[in-house]
């Protein structure tokens, strides 16, 4: 029998133990987040950057600025991407997918509205295969017609036709439209009519593929190799590149939020978008804010926690709408960002959510956040960014595109203190400025029933000339008959003259 004097004892080394457990995973935090720093250099011209972490396998992506915001004809970026691993100059598509299969490696290409990228997985000590492939695809491969009308063009169908069963994947498509019209606003995907009006042969895709693959448009990110052995295969296999194409950079202008209404009808489902302007990716320093990111976080929808409604403001406010999911999400770009609330499911159901998501941003621009809740989306949201930065293939894209456009390298423990350090004030300026601003609202599915964004509370702001002609209107109407008409000819002919850049926000 254990005697009290020795159970004491034991209690006591136990907690010892305890407490000393914290701070040795803390050392150990510190050691991972050094670990997941990226080394960046130039080799060969190239931009190209590295985190060696331990393992037998190795992520390497060739990022290039040349996504949608960027393309000279509509589905021009899919084409590239869809002849990515075609023939070249040096081997066949047969060749180049046999190889991959032999070293048991993966290889990928997609793109987003900033980035093309092409991606390749393998084990470790096959990084100079695959180097060499991704140097080869950007510059030798052959855009031949009968690959260009034979796959390139029906995949491209293909793919829109299934785009077309998301209602989802359409609102947030149009949403983007609605909020910045071109650059970041165009199309991920194009539609059929659109890629036989504009995409007719396969030489349209090879200048732009001069462009896109230019040295300065390009970055070679890896996740798993040594930054030194990386820099000496990019060195040997880039060296090469042609020099012609250094002088060729896709730009597209600054991004610019604009915001609106549209309505599409659907019958396979309905989607409700309810977006704002939001911030610039944590890439680009100064310009992030992150009490945006926290915004998203405190607003949530879907539970971090299974079986359980969650902490979320909107998961509490919508609980009475069982026939409706939502949630939160932070698209962040360049020079723009995109703060968006997505309902799907039954449409009476999301009428009857869309309007106590607007009362709750309401009561976050009123302060009305408890400390426990604001807490709790502090804690969320540094989860979320760094588990992003942490997750391998959005890391890559992310690092790639900071390198091209010059910007600070993406270090996670510079994000972790930034979303730690933001205040409930911060949250609460930016719910203001959100509802001061103007929304961007898209609905896709049965128009009958999901509602207008004024009939769940959303404003929108007047223009400075709509404004002076509404008041114009009224003083007019209080004017004799004679005046009146007077008044009337002269506003016309003023009207052909005038020019107005300033808008004026209405009140609620």
């Amino acid at each position: 029998m254990i005697s009290r004097s020795s159970l004491g004892r034991i209690t006591q080394l136990n907690f010892k133990q305890c407490c000393y457990q914290p701070a040795n995973r803390r050392g150990l935090a510190a050691a991972v987040s050094e670990s997941f720093k990226f080394q960046t250099g130039e080799a060969a011209g190239v931009k190209i950057a590295s985190r060696d972490l331990t393992g037998p396998t190795t992520t390497l992506s060739l990022v290039a600025k040349a996504g949608t915001r960027y393309q000279t004809l509509p589905g021009i970026v899919d084409g590239l991407e869809k002849f990515a691993y075609k023939n070249t100059e040096k081997r066949s598509s047969l060749r180049i997918t046999r190889e991959a299969e032999l070293l048991g490696g993966e290889i990928s290409a997609y793109h987003s509205r900033e980035n093309l990228v092409l991606q390749a997985k393998f084990l470790r000590d096959d990084l100079p295969y695959f180097v060499e492939l991704l140097a080869e695809v950007a510059s030798k491969t052959n855009f031949t017609a009968h690959e260009f009308h034979e796959e390139v063009i029906p995949i491209l169908t293909l793919h829109h036709q299934r785009f077309l069963t998301s209602t989802q994947d359409l609102a947030h498509n149009s949403a983007h439209g609605i909020a910045f019209h071109r650059g970041l606003g165009a199309p991920l995907h194009a539609t059929p009519s659109t890629l036989s009006k504009y995409l007719t042969e396969e030489a349209a895709i090879a200048a732009y593929s001069a462009a896109a693959y230019a040295k300065p448009n390009i970055a070679v990110v890896a996740n798993g190799a040594d930054p030194s052995i990386l820099s000496k295969w990019a060195g040997e296999f880039f060296k090469d590149y042609p020099t012609s194409r250094e002088a060729t950079i896709l730009e597209s202008s600054a991004s610019k939020y604009y915001g609106g209404e549209e309505r599409t009808d659907h019958k396979s489902g309905n989607s409700l978008v309810i977006a704002f302007s939001g911030s610039r990716s944590f890439a680009t320093g100064s310009s992030y804010k992150p009490e945006i990111t926290v915004l998203a976080a405190l607003l949530g929808g879907q539970p971090s926690i299974k079986w359980s409604s969650g902490f979320s403001l909107l998961s509490k406010a919508v609980s009475g709408h069982p026939g409706a999911t939502i949630s939160t999400a932070h698209a962040t770009y360049s020079d723009a960002g995109l703060l968006f609330i997505t309902l799907n499911g039954n449409a009476n159901a999301i009428r009857g959510a869309s309007a106590e998501v607007v009362k709750t941003l309401k009561s976050v621009a009123a302060g009305e956040v408890s400390k426990e809740d604001f807490s709790k989306a502090v804690a969320l949201a540094k989860f979320r960014a760094l588990e992003a930065g942490q997750e391998i293939t959005s890391s890559l894209e992310l690092m790639g595109s900071g390198l091209i456009h010059g910007i600070k390298p993406l270090q996670l423990d510079e994000v972790a203190r930034t979303i730690g350090a933001v205040n409930v004030e911060q949250v609460t300026k930016a719910a203001k400025g959100m509802l001061s601003g103007k929304a961007t609202v898209s609905a896709v599915g049965d128009l009958y029933v999901l509602p207008f964004a004024e009939e769940i509370g959303l404003t929108f702001l007047i223009r400075y000339n709509r404004y002076l002609a509404v008041s114009a209107r009224v003083v007019r109407r209080s004017l004799k008959e004679g005046p009146r008409l007077q008044a009337e000819r002269r506003g016309e002919m003023e009207l052909k003259f005038a020019k107005w850049e300033v808008s004026l926000m209405s009140g609620e």
